[in-house]
């Protein structure tokens, strides 16, 4: 087998194992959230579905398979059908840049061959972020709009006014973070992270930048519609919001776009700020361990953090009410934006008058 041949059987393979695994993450992030709201609100959450409601995903995937499918009379009928397809494929798209693990070493017939758990390594992989996250929103504007009902139109527009305020200041908090790794791509950001401690200081960037990370954290919220910040999909006001009108496996692709939205932004807040796969004393781990059992040990630290950012992301649903509309802009705009250019310039100031003294 030609090197080129076997990049591409690789590159599928890896491919393959991301879109199940963010499915799989998806899926049972519902049967999370139930079993959260229930600890929470003192109940027992699903029960009767296999052991502990372990099956619950899975009836709940066949009943949205199996109902029937719905296209109103008076919506534009193929831009109804691609929303969903279109909020599904940018909510997967964001995953091709993580890096997922370091690097192995597979011994074969024609000789060593390095694997890499990063389906691509750009240069300029935050910038991809923010493209494919710029993108993601046009699928909830296309599903409330093409509609025709005005419930859904009312969730688009609050969709796309939430995604503008919101988004300035995610992309000016990382210009902090940028300006101290001195580079887009994720990978060397993670590689920068290495290990925890580097005998005078933290590696990790959640200690060099905390209010970069708190407002990046809550602008999250914000683009994933998570409450306190979920006005597209506030039922009590908008009766289920921009998916009002869709049924079956199509409700089901917005349902789990959204889950996986959230997997994928637990796995970007790790990388950016928690060191990604890396771990306290993972260098004597690394020495005692194969390549391989090396790469599968940090998979799990990065999974693991992953699991925790998305348990914080339920906690704080079940536990802060809903903002009205305007707080929620009116916090983007005015208290946001303003300590995210604060930050960038305190930063910007750190790095001149300590890092570039001669």
């Amino acid at each position: 087998m030609s090197i080129d041949t076997f990049l591409i059987l690789e590159k599928i393979i890896l491919v393959v194992i991301i879109i199940a695994a963010s499915m799989g993450v998806a899926a049972y992030s519902t049967w999370a959230e139930r079993k959260v709201a229930a600890v929470m609100q003192d109940r027992i959450g699903p029960l009767r579905a296999g052991p502990f409601g372990l099956l619950q995903p899975l009836a709940d995937g066949g009943k949205l398979f199996f109902k029937e499918e719905i296209v109103p009379d008076n919506s534009t009928k193929w831009l109804f059908m691609l929303a969903p397809a279109m909020f599904i494929f940018t909510s997967l798209m964001t995953s091709a840049i993580i890096p997922w693990g370091p690097d192995f070493v597979i011994n074969g017939s024609e000789g060593a061959r390095t694997v890499a758990l990063q389906v691509a390594d750009i240069n300029i992989g935050i910038l991809y972020v923010f493209g494919v996250v710029s993108i993601g929103v046009y699928g909830i504007m296309l599903g409330g709009w093409a509609s025709n009902n005005k419930f859904s139109l009312l969730s688009a527009i609050r969709a796309a006014s939430q995604a503008i305020s919101y988004e300035l200041a995610l992309g000016l908090s990382l210009i902090a973070l940028l300006m101290l790794t001195g580079t887009l791509s994720l990978r060397t950001i993670v590689e920068q992270q290495h290990g925890f401690w580097d005998g005078n200081y933290f590696t990790w960037n959640f200690f060099k930048q905390p209010l970069g990370f708190i407002i990046f954290l809550v602008c999250s919220f914000a683009e994933l519609n998570r409450a306190p910040f979920d006005m597209p999909e506030s039922e009590s006001e908008l009766n289920m919001g921009y998916h009002l009108e869709y049924s079956s496996m199509k409700l089901g692709m917005f349902l789990f776009a959204e889950y996986i939205n959230m997997f994928i932004s637990s796995a970007v807040l790790a990388t950016l700020f928690f060191g990604g796969y890396n771990f306290p004393w993972m260098d004597q781990v690394q020495a005692a361990v194969p390549s391989g059992i090396f790469s599968l040990i940090c998979v799990g630290v990065l999974m693991a953090k992953v699991v925790g950012f998305i348990l914080f992301f339920m906690f704080v649903r079940w536990t802060l009410p809903r903002f009205r509309f305007d707080q929620l802009l009116n916090l983007g705009w005015t208290k946001l934006i303003p300590l995210a250019l604060f930050n960038m310039l305190v930063t910007g100031a750190v790095i001149l008058f300590f890092f570039n003294k001669k």
